[in-house]
């Protein structure tokens, strides 16, 4: 005796819950194909002063990250003279261009202008906070003081980021300039802004960590 399927209440209520599946799938796989969208958060070193847009940290790590197949849009979130006081401010505002992970890179304006360290650890902190309550993946690449400020500020300022890295599931990078800081040949006339070349090593040193990073967001 054959058994002849019957579509009475259950026969439709099976064709909506299978509906629904494909629906969610066909979302999941929409979300899965859009772009990942990198928040670059910072100041002048990543805003590309004094360069042409695409030689800029931005434009240069977007080249690098898509020539290795990811699909990634960069927000630009760089703000050149920022300070940490300055980029806490206006984290909500880039928080509502949605990333989906974040790059922070602030504090060089507080050490020049010999900024309190711990007011810059409470403004990053509260930076690092907005992130985390948005479900944002973030890498924070910390900053050195200017030496002319002396031994002691220098280690005040160093041990904010220290201990700032110490924040579960945080991405770390002790220096943002490291390997280009006091180079001559990698500066710009400044002494402070990283060229064209200096932007490269900085892009090819940090992104096996910035892929971490967006990998991390797809998760």
């Amino acid at each position: 005796m054959s058994i002849i399927p019957r579509y009475g209440r259950c026969g439709g209520a099976a064709k909506v819950a299978l509906g629904v599946f494909l629906v969610m799938a066909l979302c999941a796989a929409t979300a899965a194909a859009r772009p990942v969208r990198l928040l670059v958060f910072g100041d002048s070193l990543v805003a590309g002063y004094g360069l042409p847009h695409e030689d800029g940290f931005e434009a240069r790590l977007e080249d690098a990250l898509r020539a290795d197949g990811r699909d990634v849009v960069i927000l630009d979130g760089g703000v050149s003279g920022d300070t940490s006081a300055g980029g806490r401010a206006r984290i909500d505002w880039s928080l509502s261009d949605k990333p989906d992970v974040a790059i922070v890179e602030l504090g060089a304006n507080d050490g020049l202008r010999g900024s309190d360290p711990a007011a810059m650890q409470a403004n990053l902190t509260a930076i690092l906070d907005a992130l985390a309550a948005a479900h944002v993946p973030t890498l924070l690449t910390g900053m050195l003081a200017p030496p002319n400020l002396g031994a002691a500020y220098g280690a005040q300022f160093k041990a904010v980021f220290a201990r700032l890295s110490q924040r579960p599931g945080l991405f770390y990078d002790p220096f943002f300039l490291a390997g280009v800081a006091a180079t001559p040949a990698l500066n710009q006339a400044d002494g402070l802004h990283p060229n064209a070349e200096g932007v490269k090593l900085i892009v090819a040193r940090l992104k096996p960590l910035i892929e971490k990073l967006l990998d991390e967001a797809n998760t």
